[in-house]
């Protein structure tokens, strides 16, 4: 039987706990990974939902992978994008990169 997404994300938050500074906390009513008290991972929908950098946000829309993400204000965030669960192979990857991504802009 095909994992929930949320069976998906849980190993994820497991792994990235494992990392110093890193928290869970829920925001829209779902699970988010924090780094600094600062998000960069969370699953929202059934989607994962990172934060990356502008280009990379709109590298991986134009690839088809990723959708822009609106976090409920009618317009879409534009270092925010919403990778779908068909899509999970990629999740662990684009977590990385998130969180490194805020990591290093908080330097």
């Amino acid at each position: 039987m095909p994992r929930t997404p949320a069976e998906t994300f849980q190993p994820l938050i497991d792994a990235e706990l494992a990392r110093p500074g890193i928290t869970a906390g829920k925001m829209f009513g779902s699970p988010v990974l924090k780094v600094g008290g600062k998000v960069y991972a969370m699953l929202v929908k059934g989607r994962l939902v990172v934060k990356l950098p502008r280009d990379r946000v709109e590298a991986l829309m134009a690839s088809g992978l990723g959708d822009p993400f609106d976090p409920g204000h009618g317009k879409p965030s534009k270092e925010w994008v919403a990778v779908d669960a068909a899509a999970s192979r990629r999740w662990r990857s684009l977590v990385n990169e998130a969180r490194e991504f805020i990591t290093s802009a908080s330097r």
